[in-house]
C-alpha cells in the first residue's frame, strides 16, 4: 500500500509513500526522456545498479554518478563534474536526472537538473527521513560555499518524488533520529498532531531496530510532514512570505553547521535551533514558558541535542548574519506566537539574541541517541 500526497504549485507533482516504489518510479519517467543521470552516494551503489538495470531494461540510457556523502557532495566541484558527465552523454532537455539518497543527494541532483539547459527534469528517491521529509519536497535545490550552507541554489521543482519505505530499515538510527528533528518542526509550525505521536512513541522511533508497530508510526508522522511541506510551497514556492516558516529553528541551526565545519548532523543542529528560537521567542514575550519546555522534552525524548557549548556567539552570529532570511544587517527569525502559530522576528534585541543563546548553552551538549 502507499499513500500519495499532491502538490498543487505551479507545476503540480505528487509524492508517494509507501514500499516497492521502485518500478513505479521508473514508469513515472516521461516517454520523451531517452537517457537518465542517477546522482548516488557510495552506500547506496549498490540500490543504484538496480535502479540503473529497471531502467534501462524499460529502453533508455542510465548514466551513474557517485558523488561524496553527505555535505560533502554539495560543492560546486562536485557539481561541475555532474554537468562534466551530462555534457559528454550528450544530455538534452527531454532528458532526466535522478537524486537517490538523502537530503544532500537531492539538494545536488535538483541544483544540477535546475542548472543544466537552464532546467532539465528531476525526479526525487529520497532514502532517508531528512530526504522524504524535507530536502526532496518543495522545489529547493543547492550546494554549499566555504562561507555558508545553501547560498547558491534554485528554486526547480521535481517531475515526481517517491519515498520508498524500504530503505528506512537499513538506515542508521542516528539518522533516522536526526530526521525527525524535521518532522518535529512540522508539528511546532502547523500540525501539532506530530507532536502527540512523537510524545506517545518516541522510545520505538528511536529504538535501534524499528518494530512493524513503529514503522507505521514513522509513515504516519512522515507523510504528515510532507502534507505540511506541500501545503506551505503550493502557496509561496520562492519563499517570498509564507514558505519562510518552514525555517523554524534553522537560522541559528545552519550557523551551528557552518561553525563546526557541516560535522554535525542536520537534525541535530535544528534541534537546537528550535530550542534557541523557542527561547527568543520566550524573551520577546511570544511563547510562554510551558511551550518552551516541550520542546526540550519531546526532543530529549528522541536523544536529540537541546544545547550547544558556550563561547561561540561571535561565529555563530557571523554566521547567521549570512543566513537568506536576513535583509542587509537586520536579521530575522522564524518564531512561535504559540504553538502552531509561526511569525517572524525582524531585528531582535541584541540583548534577546544573548540571552537566548545562554539559554541553550548552559549545559554541556545532551547528544543522546545522537551522534553528532
Amino acid at each position: 500500500m502507499s499513500r500519495t500526497i499532491e502538490v498543487t504549485s505551479s507545476a503540480p507533482y505528487a509524492v508517494t509513500v509507501g514500499t516497492n516504489l521502485t518500478d513505479p518510479a521508473v514508469e513515472s519517467i516521461p516517454e520523451t526522456a531517452k537517457r537518465v543521470l542517477i546522482v548516488h552516494s557510495a552506500p547506496l551503489r549498490d540500490r543504484g545498479e538496480v535502479l540503473r538495470g529497471r531502467i534501462e531494461a524499460s529502453g533508455r540510457t542510465a548514466i551513474l554518478v557517485e558523488v561524496p556523502d553527505a555535505e560533502a557532495g554539495k560543492t560546486a566541484e562536485v557539481a561541475a563534474f555532474c554537468w562534466g558527465v551530462l555534457g559528454k552523454s550528450d544530455f538534452t532537455r527531454s532528458d532526466v536526472v535522478i537524486g537517490l539518497g538523502g537530503g544532500a543527494v537531492t539538494d545536488l541532483a535538483g541544483f544540477v537538473a535546475a542548472s543544466w539547459l537552464r532546467g532539465v527534469g528531476v525526479i526525487q528517491m529520497p532514502t532517508t527521513v531528512l530526504g522524504m521529509v524535507d530536502a526532496a519536497v518543495g522545489g529547493k535545490t543547492g550546494i554549499n560555499t566555504n562561507e555558508g550552507k545553501n547560498l547558491v541554489g534554485a528554486f526547480h521543482e521535481p517531475l515526481s518524488v517517491w519515498c520508498d519505505l524500504d530503505t528506512l530499515q537499513t538506515l542508521p538510527a542516528n539518522d533516522r533520529v536526526a530526521g525527525l528533528a524535521e518532522v518535529v518542526k512540522g508539528g511546532f509550525i502547523s500540525d501539532t498532531g506530530i507532536l502527540d505521536l512523537i510524545e506517545e512513541h518516541a522510545e520505538a522511533l528511536k529504538a535501534p531496530e524499528l518494530t512493524d508497530a513503529a514503522m507505521v508510526t514513522l509513515e504516519e508522522l512522515i507523510a504528515r510532514k510532507i502534507q505540511v511541506k506541500a501545503t506551505v510551497v503550493a502557496a509561496d514556492l520562492k519563499e517570498s512570505d509564507l514558505r519562510e516558516i518552514l525555517n523554524y529553528g534553522h537560522t541559528f541551526g545552519h550557523a551551528i553547521e557552518y561553525t563546526e565545519r557541516f560535522q554535525w548532523r542536520h537534525g541535530a543542529a535544528v534541534s537546537v535551533g528550535m530550542v534557541f528560537a523557542a527561547e527568543l521567542a520566550h524573551l520577546a514575550g511570544r511563547l510562554d514558558e510551558p511551550s518552551v519546555e516541550r520542546h526540550r522534552s519531546i526532543l530529549t525524548s528522541l536523544g536529540l541535542p537541546t544545547t550547544y557549548p558556550a563561547e561561540r556567539w561571535d561565529a555563530l552570529h557571523t554566521a547567521m548574519k549570512r543566513d537568506k532570511k536576513t535583509r542587509g544587517d537586520l536579521l530575522r527569525f522564524v518564531v512561535l506566537q504559540g504553538i502552531g502559530n509561526p511569525v517572524r522576528l525582524e531585528g531582535p534585541d541584541p540583548v534577546l539574541l544573548l540571552g537566548a543563546y545562554d539559554a541553550v548553552s548552559s549545559a554541556p551538549v545532551r547528544g543522546g541517541a545522537v551522534s553528532l
